[in-house]
């Protein structure tokens, strides 16, 4: 750096990012780190066990001293010369107009997603004339799949053929079967769902037009008749706001779903529970039928809706309340891009369960056990 920048000579400490707290850390600062006695055979537990006391005081202060020091000013840029902060304003002044091309550049992305969404109507309506029975699949159309079964497993070995034709019932269940292979949906769909997944038989995709006032997506699950509900197509749009957010990606805004038309008493978002009451006056009994919410795939139409900015303004809503919310506004979302980026062009690899292959699957720790040495000097050869 040159010294002729008049920065501020009274102060030896070396300039300091703007988050990072200038006065130094409790234990820098010159308390005094814990000691240890000497520990002889009789204390030994005792003293071993003060000095960890110690040490977890010790931690603990310093955590939280540096906790409360996270995301405030060192003090530095607001010590510098009026004429470095000029050249702060300008370099914010260009970072402007790398926003707007940020922001250009996803717009494209997206009109490139719609184009190339487009062009995928036809595979995915044949798609679904196979999955229906509504069509039958080509001898060209059976033979790719074979080579594509080869390449991924040598050991596979092509059905007879021999007076066999491709079923004229599709393939039952797939689109019930390719969401149970989703871990997260798998959660969520019960078993009182799946008879009514049974029914779905396509699930698409459409982008939002550039004519409407915020960019975002729908997913659409058709059904066939069933004794659930009404709806023939259900239907959930996501929408991003109109700018993206700092990361340079767009910023979910919310969701809106379709209104389930249920017929009697077949509402699967719903328990319902005979309860007996007594009148105090006539001593006579009465049967009541009441509906408590239950989990259900189907909330999946009924999204979260943000917090106003007013509620948040005002501490209607506590910070456990606005933490559940973010957390169900953040699972609503990942299910919504899953869907879109995983299971909708990948269907048929959710169906066999192959698209499981490449997801980063988090491993229990009670799936490990430990290891002798002799056991741990082995596996340690093997992955080398």
């Amino acid at each position: 750096m040159s010294s002729t920048i008049p920065i501020n000579q009274s102060d030896p400490t070396a300039p300091t990012p703007q988050n990072t707290p200038l006065t130094h850390a409790p234990i820098a600062a010159g308390l005094s780190r814990p000691t240890v006695p000497d520990i002889t055979e009789d204390n030994e537990e005792e003293e071993l066990a003060a000095v960890e006391d110690i040490q977890q005081t010790m931690l603990g202060l310093v955590q939280g001293r540096l906790a409360g020091l996270v995301g405030r000013s060192s003090g530095y840029i607001e010590s510098l010369p009026t004429e470095i902060k000029l050249n702060v304003e300008a370099l914010k002044g260009v970072h402007v107009k790398q926003a707007e091309l940020q922001n250009q550049y996803k717009r494209e992305c997206l009109a490139l997603e719609k184009k190339y969404a487009e062009l995928h109507k036809p595979l995915y309506e044949r798609r679904k004339e196979i999955i229906t029975g509504a069509s039958k699949p080509t001898p060209e159309e059976i033979e790719a799949g074979e080579k594509v079964s080869a390449k991924e497993d040598e050991e596979f070995t092509p059905p007879s053929k021999e007076g066999k034709e491709p079923s004229a019932d599709g393939i039952p269940e797939f689109w019930l079967t390719a969401l149970r292979n989703h871990i997260v949906l798998n959660e969520i769909i019960t078993d009182r769902d799946a008879a009514a997944l049974k029914h779905l038989v396509d699930v698409r995709i459409d982008y939002l037009p550039p004519t409407d006032p915020k960019p975002g997506f729908k997913l659409s699950f058709h059904f066939t008749p069933n004794e659930f509900f009404e709806n023939e197509v259900l239907e959930k749009t996501y929408l991003y706001q109109e700018e993206v957010g700092y990361g340079g990606d767009f910023v979910y805004d919310r969701a809106i779903g379709t209104e389930i038309k249920w017929k009697e008493d077949k509402d699967l978002t719903k328990e319902f529970e005979i309860k007996k009451q007594r009148n105090k006056n006539t001593n006579r009994t009465r049967l009541v039928r009441k509906a408590r919410p239950a989990e259900s795939f189907f909330n999946f139409f009924a999204p979260p809706l943000p917090p106003s900015e007013e509620a948040v303004e005002s501490g209607d809503l506590d910070e456990e309340e606005l933490e559940e919310i973010d957390e169900k506004l953040e699972l609503d979302y990942q299910i919504g891009e899953d869907i879109k980026e995983k299971i909708i062009p990948h269907a048929v690899d959710w169906f066999t369960g192959k698209a499981l292959e490449f997801e980063d699957l988090d491993e229990d720790e009670d799936d490990f056990e430990d290891l002798d040495d002799e056991d741990d000097e082995d596996a340690f050869d093997e992955e080398v």
